[in-house]
């Protein structure tokens, strides 16, 4: 057997070129042409007229277009512009046929919509020479079809991805909003609000309270580092922890021989934590937190602070302070000591106790709240109090934040003090 050409051999590896539509009102020249290629292995359909090719384009879309450019009724940059209007999912390379040579012919066939011309009469090199010429612009125009399909496919794949991750983040964020169960309580003559707005689906914020017994009353305040997931099992890992549902579970009670609980001393609870985090837990995760018990006779609150911000008194005549005993962060280091400090509330005074994400939010230029900033915020709110100081709270937030909004979570504890009756 004869070895093939070497034309042959580069068709038959690549194939960009498959189905050669002939266009030619002239029958001798569409059977010279059409003997040359199919002895070079293409398959060739032979049309008479630009119509006729079109007919034939409907149902089939050719790889190449050799078409004359001078036929009667329609020209070739006549069919070539309705070739180029077809809809198909490839594109076909179109070689005019033509005995023009002249610039201004040339640039209007390429406007029109054709890819190369030949000069009558059609030499075979030359021919050869721009087929394979087409060979490699069809190859290379089809591997980007293709990897364009491939970049498709994966982003619609991505998407369902997204969707179905943004679906479960919003089932987790429904799930993480509610272990603040009880936003607004009485508790005594006094008022306990929570608030937790996270700044994605899910947050590493967590706020809440407890009744200890009659009379008594814990709140506690965590920031557990980050934003995402992981963040949020460790605020659910430490909503158990501290249940206001069930006493028996809550690290933060010791249970009564005569019935009852009692508060632990918030500074032995957070060091438990800290030990026990070092201890069971392998996570990177850290938190920040104030665990506070509160008197709800006598105003007395004791408190122990983990990193978080100081808590804010603002007193009934509308004068602040903001103190504490700052502490390391709960999950970093071994044995680290943490401290109880009291705070004396009187009737009409309140108590703040608000994560980093308020003091530390920044405004259009980079500005940070900071604790003055934060004071000057509670202050023009001093007539409202609850649920409505917490949404207004929020909105003056908001404004300073500006348009970017919060990049971290914002939560707090609102506890307005009034005394019980003995």
């Amino acid at each position: 057997m004869s070895a093939e050409p070497q034309h042959m051999q580069e068709k038959q590896a690549k194939g960009a070129i498959q189905l050669v539509l002939l266009v030619d009102d002239s029958r001798l020249q569409r059977r010279i042409l059409s003997a040359q290629l199919a002895r070079d292995g293409y398959e060739v359909v032979e049309a008479c007229s630009g119509q006729e090719a079109l007919d034939f384009c409907s149902d089939r879309s050719p790889d190449l277009v050799l078409s004359d450019w001078m036929m009667p009724e329609m020209d070739g940059l006549e069919f070539c512009k309705a070739f180029r209007e077809l809809p198909s999912e490839k594109y076909g390379y179109f070689i005019l046929l033509t005995s023009k040579s002249e610039k201004d012919e040339v640039v209007k066939g390429l406007e029109i919509g054709a890819d190369d011309f030949l000069i009558k009469p059609i030499n075979a090199h030359e021919l050869r020479a721009r087929i394979s010429a087409g060979e490699r612009i069809l190859r290379m125009q089809r591997e980007l079809t293709e990897k364009n399909r491939v970049i498709s496919d994966t982003l619609s794949e991505l998407q369902r991805v997204h969707d179905l991750l943004d679906h479960d983040l919003i089932e987790a964020k429904k799930l993480q909003q509610s272990l603040v169960r009880n936003r607004h309580v009485t508790v005594g003559a006094s008022q306990v609000s929570l608030m937790l707005h996270s700044s994605g689906h899910v947050g590493g914020d967590l706020v809440g309270h407890y009744r200890i017994d009659a009379h008594q009353v814990g709140l506690f305040s965590f920031d557990v580092s980050g934003h995402g997931v992981s963040s949020a099992l460790m605020t659910a890992r430490l909503a158990g922890l501290l249940s206001s549902s069930a006493p028996e579970q809550n690290v933060a009670l010791k249970a009564k021989s005569g019935g009852g609980y009692a508060p632990v001393p918030p500074a032995e609870v957070i060091a438990n934590l800290n030990a026990q985090f070092l201890d069971e837990i392998e996570t990177e995760l850290y938190f920040t937190m104030i665990l506070a018990v509160v008197d709800l006779r006598s105003g007395r609150v004791v408190l122990s602070q983990a990193g978080h911000p100081h808590p804010l008194v603002q007193r009934a005549d509308g004068s602040m302070e903001q103190s504490g005993t700052g502490g390391l962060p709960v999950g970093l280091i071994e044995q680290a000591k943490f401290e109880d400090f009291e705070i004396h509330l009187r009737t009409g005074d309140r108590l703040l106790i608000l994560s980093d994400g308020i003091t530390e939010c920044p405004n259009a230029a980079g500005e940070m709240l900071d604790e003055h900033g934060l004071e000057r915020l509670v202050g023009k709110l001093k007539s409202q109090t609850g649920e409505t100081f917490l949404e207004s709270f929020i909105w003056y937030l908001q404004e300073y934040a500006g348009a970017k909004g919060f990049p971290d979570d914002i939560s707090g504890v609102l506890f307005e003090f009034e005394a019980d009756v003995a």
